[in-house]
């Protein structure tokens, strides 16, 4: 019941919050302060197989570096067999449009060809996978079975995280989209503010 949720959780957080930890190659760094006004929903047709029910992130603002509280719940009803596809598009308002967010440096807006390849660049092959994960027996590699899964209410703890320069404050929005074999499989769709210094 608890295998699936951690590819979405695992997905979700590295689109959203390893992206903007990535090595880039500019001198203009910022430093991500706080995280506030998280809301999320999916995105998808009514029969995507995979599906997020439940998110829960608190607290609102989020410091960064800081401590989050998270709870989930989900579903697939087919298995996650690499390669599996993401589609990453991530916008800003400017002056009350959405402005789209190009891939630079394989960051925003960007088309991951296969997640699994991102997962094992963050958890190495045949390492334990990270807390709280390793506790529930959620997995963080592929394949992931077909099924229902759950995350406790969990402690985060968030480090200090470098942001490109071009990611400055203001209100985001980010969509991803999982897919495999020209289907998609599921859309989760997160909107929340950057503060950086």
């Amino acid at each position: 019941m608890r295998d699936h949720l951690s590819i979405l959780l695992s997905l979700c957080i590295a689109s959203l919050l390893a992206q903007p930890a990535c090595t880039l190659h500019s001198r203009h760094r910022l430093k991500l302060k706080q995280l506030v006004g998280f809301a999320w929903k999916n995105c998808g047709s009514p029969d995507d197989p995979a599906v997020m029910k439940t998110l829960s992130i608190s607290p609102d603002p989020i410091s960064v570096p800081g401590n989050l509280m998270a709870s989930a719940t989900g579903t697939t009803s087919v298995a996650l067999i690499s390669p599996v596809s993401v589609n990453v598009t991530l916008e800003k308002e400017v002056a009350g449009f959405w402005v789209k967010i190009p891939c630079l440096e394989e960051i925003g807006s960007c088309h991951y060809p296969n997640a699994c390849d991102l997962l094992d660049q963050l958890i190495p092959p045949g390492q334990d996978c990270p807390e709280p994960l390793h506790t529930y027996g959620l997995p963080c590699h592929c394949p992931f079975k077909a099924g229902d899964y759950t995350l406790p209410q969990s402690e985060f703890y968030l480090p200090d995280i470098d942001l490109p320069f071009w990611l400055t404050n203001g209100d985001y929005r980010v969509q991803g989209i999982l897919g495999a074999n020209g289907k998609e499989l599921g859309c989760l769709k997160v909107s929340l503010s950057i503060h950086s210094t």
